[in-house]
């Protein structure tokens, strides 16, 4: 959703102002009281009927407290945490004597499912208050320090930027970094580390982050969904949007961070309404905040370890035993890049070899020579968001023909870019560097070997189902998930007898379990594609849940 500089302080009519108000619980606070600090579970909006309220972000290891923001009367306070329900990363305080209304979690959700007009006003302001947060003083709230070719690291920072987290990168092989690291006492063999206002995370890992922000999924008493969403992809998103705004309790889970492979994608051209293109992550990020406005909540890293069944019920069973009630699950786990079986490979992973082309990938790069692995539209995609940063791009295709497995607007731009060399008929046969990538060498069908510069592998050579963890479920011969018509007789178990019918569409082998997207066995591998199968999903998933009680 777009926003500009007045969405972040909306006007309201005296209409709006009295709607807004009668949410909230009234208090007269005295000059310099604390209305919230960071760190604490739960983050309320402040209504400001009278006085000044002021946004503060505490003191780090290096520098002092700073004031982000301040509010006055008509104003409230508020980003996008209290959608995402994160803990608090700053401090709230009256700068003088004030009167305010606050809502709570429970009030604010009732605001966003009950009025249309406050709830658009509301989440424009939370976007484009998180859009200036990333960018300003509350961006040292959270700061990691680590090596830029640290894989580690480059987990942590991809996983701050899925979710939009306000937070500061240090290469600690920077003064500044460095200076940092000392502030915290951080050795050598504790990186990278993760510094908030109320703990340094050692070793740190974005579970680790995850749990410490309140982003992780945290059981409660008696928790149980309609729908639980596995995977955070375009199918996911799309299916937790369809989801929520239906009435269905939904939880979307992911084993990294909403957004999946597409988030990766740094630049989508031919998706349906965005003539001049969009970025995966931005699509993505906005399609998370969507589904969290209708009442989905997300939580990532999040990994599903089982999947069971029965004609009434879904138990989805995560990595640490955690069980999960549903009434029907939605499968859009996607696909995983493939790796080559190279000498080094596993070494060189996050350390010149990637599987996504974004500014945290491609920012150390400048003008060096680099290297993208793939014949179809996102190694395409990659090799021209490179380029454009000005770095000198071979493009390895297996194949002969650049236009066989990619859309050939882009094929026609690759071919006449000069700062792309297209090698087809080519694979890379070897490896070359000691902490990091430096050289790989290229074999031709002919069997002419050639080794060249390259500090960075983009690898895009097609994907494998992200299945391995389901067991039951029907499967193709390459892994893909199986549905409806997909499925005959031999596929389904007696339970199908007792329910009185076949599969939906998109529904699996098992009663209530769905797939959709490029998990499942028959998709288009598209990003439009996958969305519409989200969707669709949702509409068996309501056709199953009539079908029976409960």
């Amino acid at each position: 959703m777009a926003s500009n500089p007045t969405d972040a302080r909306p006007v309201l009519t005296d209409d709006q102002w009295q709607r807004l108000c009668s949410y909230g619980t009234p208090e007269q606070l005295p000059a310099g009281a604390w209305i919230f600090r960071a760190g604490d579970d739960v983050c309320d909006m402040i209504v400001v009927e009278a006085g000044r309220v002021e946004i503060v972000r505490p003191a780090t290891a290096d520098d002092h407290e700073a004031t982000v923001a301040d509010y006055g009367a008509r104003e409230f306070t508020g980003e996008l945490n209290l959608l995402t329900l994160q803990s608090a990363y700053l401090s709230a305080r009256t700068a003088t004597a004030s009167r305010v209304r606050r809502i709570g979690p429970a009030a604010f959700r009732t605001l966003m499912d009950r009025d249309p007009e406050l709830s658009d006003l509301v989440l424009r302001a939370l976007i484009a208050r998180r859009r200036t947060l990333r960018d300003g003083q509350a961006a040292r709230s959270l700061e990691v320090v680590g090596r830029a070719s640290s894989a580690p690291a480059l987990a942590l920072r991809t996983y701050a930027a899925r979710l939009q987290l306000p937070h500061t990168w240090n290469d600690v092989e920077t003064p500044a970094g460095a200076a940092l690291a000392r502030a915290v006492s951080a050795t050598d063999d504790e990186l990278p580390v993760v510094i908030t206002p109320g703990a340094v995370l050692r070793r740190a890992t974005p579970s680790a982050l995850a749990e410490h922000l309140g982003l992780s999924y945290r059981p409660t008493s008696g928790d149980e969904f309609d729908l639980v969403v596995i995977g955070a992809g375009p199918a996911g998103l799309a299916a937790g949007v369809y989801g929520a705004s239906e009435g269905l309790r939904t939880l979307v889970l992911d084993a990294v961070a909403a957004g999946g492979q597409a988030a990766a994608g740094s630049r989508i051209e031919n998706y349906l309404g965005f003539t001049s293109g969009i970025s995966g992550a931005e699509l993505t990020s906005a399609a998370a905040v969507q589904a969290q406005k209708f009442g989905a909540r997300i939580a990532s890293p999040c990994q599903v370890a089982a999947l069971h069944s029965d004609p009434h019920r879904v138990r989805v069973v995560l990595a640490d035993a955690t069980t999960i009630n549903a009434r029907a699950a939605v499968i859009a786990t996607g696909a995983k890049y493939r790796s080559l079986p190279l000498p080094h490979w596993a070494r060189f992973e996050g350390a010149g070899i990637y599987y996504a082309a974004t500014e945290i990938e491609a920012r150390a790069y400048g003008t060096r020579p680099v290297a993208v692995i793939g014949g179809a539209n996102s190694a395409g995609q990659a090799a021209l968001y490179l380029a454009g940063r000005g770095s000198q791009v071979t493009l390895v295709v297996r194949g002969p023909d650049l236009y066989a497995g990619m859309s050939s607007y882009l094929a026609d731009r690759i071919v006449a870019d000069p700062a792309i060399t297209v090698r087809t008929g080519t694979r890379v046969a070897a490896l070359h560097g000691d902490s990091r990538l430096t050289q790989v060498t290229l074999a031709e069908t002919s069997g002419e070997t050639t080794t060249q510069e390259c500090v960075g592998l983009f690898c895009f050579i097609g994907a494998t189902p992200a299945t391995a963890w389901l067991d039951g479920l029907a499967v193709d011969d390459h892994g893909f998930l199986r549905t409806d018509a997909g499925l005959d007789g031999g596929d389904l178990d007696g339970s199908w007898t007792a329910l009185g019918r076949r599969p939906l569409p998109f529904e699996t082998s098992k009663p209530r379990i769905f797939a959709a997207g490029d998990v499942r066995a028959g998709s288009m591998k598209r990003v439009a594609a996958a969305v519409g199968e989200g969707a669709s999903a949702v509409s068996s998933v309501h056709a199953a849940l009539r079908t029976t009680k409960g």
